[in-house]
């Protein structure tokens, strides 16, 4: 009996379990973000039929997931992000509610015919897909069970089971829709409260780095910075290597030239193309003018200075999503310097050039070029060096 509970016919130690279902748990995070999301889900990449189809079985075997229902319900997260039709938004529901019960709030949406209807398109719809797939989503896991209780033994089978069962639910349902809306770095001002978890995406596949999946939805490598590690791309890059992927989409990398005397219509183009880039060294530009702000007022006027205390975090987000005591800790902040109140102001006013309107290109050139002159004139160091560096987009 104690043979039978804990041996099969691959008879491991306790750690060689561990590491198998450590190993089979990574190969579901991995099916997960470069099938399901970057493949299905964002047609960031396509994929051999053969490679496809493994990702398919694999997670029906391990998951139980229907491909047109997380990619429905993903879809609609995009689509209404931090809205009360978002399906799982910690800025709605709570932070506890998603992190522990972001599967109930899946199935939920996953449920809903209007959500699969309007965002399920173009995912696989075969035979196979809707007589096994579809139909026995328990079945796979069933199936699952049963080999690795025949190869590992009843009890250590039946634990491996259940982690695998658990993992993606908690990783991904909760970690990365919970806790990656509410709390870690920004590397880019999206309109959301998307976050980067942690700058190594090794655990859950790369999905750490949501913060910048955000701002570029349709780029196969989630990784932006020079110290972050996406291991998903690097599976995606041996796939490619090896004929079995190709990658239809990247983030946009801005390239710089020599600043522009006058703004051409390119140039605005280029702005907007890479509106993110300019958000984000916008905000450093804020940031550093107002600790240059705090150190002038700290002598001249400690009251003032203190108002600047503290507000640097809030100078990058939307004013929206400051609530009432960031709003008024940021307006007391912009009434005590003038050239923080300014450089606000002005941005702003550099928003409105990527928003959606009716404007011609020839006044959107205009709009570029009257911010820029206005710029350079302010007497403000920070807003003309950037006068020039938007000069500089090609």
């Amino acid at each position: 009996m104690h043979s039978l509970l804990f041996s099969g016919v691959l008879d491991l130690p306790w750690w060689g379990c561990v590491l198998v279902a450590l190993a089979l748990t990574h190969v579901t995070i991995a099916s997960v973000t470069i099938f399901l999301h970057r493949h299905q889900a964002h047609r960031a990449l396509e994929l051999h039929p053969a490679v496809s189809h493994f990702f398919r079985f694999w997670l029906w075997l391990t998951t139980g997931m229907v491909t047109k229902q997380w990619a429905a319900v993903h879809r609609k997260h995009h689509a209404k992000c931090e809205t009360p039709d978002d399906p799982h938004s910690p800025q709605v529901y709570g932070l506890r509610r998603v992190l522990w019960g972001g599967v109930a709030l899946y199935a939920r949406e996953a449920s809903n015919k209007e959500t699969l209807a309007r965002y399920g398109h173009g995912t696989p719809d075969d035979w196979i897909e809707r007589r096994l797939y579809t139909r026995h989503q328990v079945l796979g896991i069933v199936l699952m069970g049963v080999i690795d209780m025949a190869l590992f033994g009843v009890l250590p089978g039946a634990l491996m089971l259940l982690t695998q069962i658990a993992w993606i639910p908690f990783w991904a349902a909760g970690v990365v829709n919970g806790i990656g809306h509410y709390w870690g770095y920004r590397n880019w001002p999206a309109a959301d409260a998307s976050t980067n978890l942690f700058p190594i995406g090794i655990v859950i596949g790369g999905e750490e780095l949501h913060n910048n999946h955000h701002a570029f939805p349709t780029s196969a490598k989630l990784s932006s910075k020079w110290y972050e590690f996406d291991i998903g791309w690097l599976y995606i890059r041996t796939l490619q290597a090896l004929g079995l992927a190709r990658v239809k989409h990247l983030a946009p990398r801005p390239r710089m030239v020599a600043p522009r005397d006058t703004i051409d219509l390119d140039t605005v183009q280029a702005v907007i193309r890479h509106h993110y880039d300019v958000l984000s060294s916008y905000t450093r530009s804020l940031k550093t003018t107002c600790a240059r702000e705090f150190g002038r007022l700290r002598d001249q006027s400690p009251q003032q200075a203190r108002a600047l205390r503290g507000v640097k975090r809030w100078l990058g987000k939307d004013e929206r999503a400051l609530g009432e005591p960031g709003q008024a800790q940021l307006l007391a902040a912009l009434s005590a310097s003038h050239a923080l109140a300014t450089m606000y102001a002005m941005r702003r006013e550099l928003t409105v050039l990527w928003a959606r309107s009716g404007a011609t290109g020839e006044q959107l050139v205009h709009r570029l070029q009257d911010w820029c002159e206005r710029a350079e004139d302010s007497g403000i160091a920070a807003l003309a060096d950037f006068s020039a560096r938007l000069r500089s987009y090609a």
